[in-house]
């Protein structure tokens, strides 16, 4: 009977252990990525997207042809 009430305990304190390391080692990654539409910076002018891209027109990289 002693030997399973002992089990039951190093179980459970082995499943907290478990938790709290787990808890612990969580990391949040922000990414500080500027092309993300809801961040306020500075936008590169379609003329500029145009020759970064190579094409011959600047319409498709223009703010309402997207």
């Amino acid at each position: 009977m002693k030997n399973s009430k002992y089990t039951k305990i190093a179980v459970i304190i082995m499943v907290i252990l478990f938790v709290i390391v787990s808890m612990l080692s969580c990391t949040v990654h922000h990414s500080h990525n500027h092309s993300h539409s809801h961040h306020k910076s500075k936008k590169m002018p379609p003329g500029q997207a145009k020759k970064i891209s190579g094409q011959k027109s600047a319409k498709s990289h223009a703010h309402g042809h997207r």
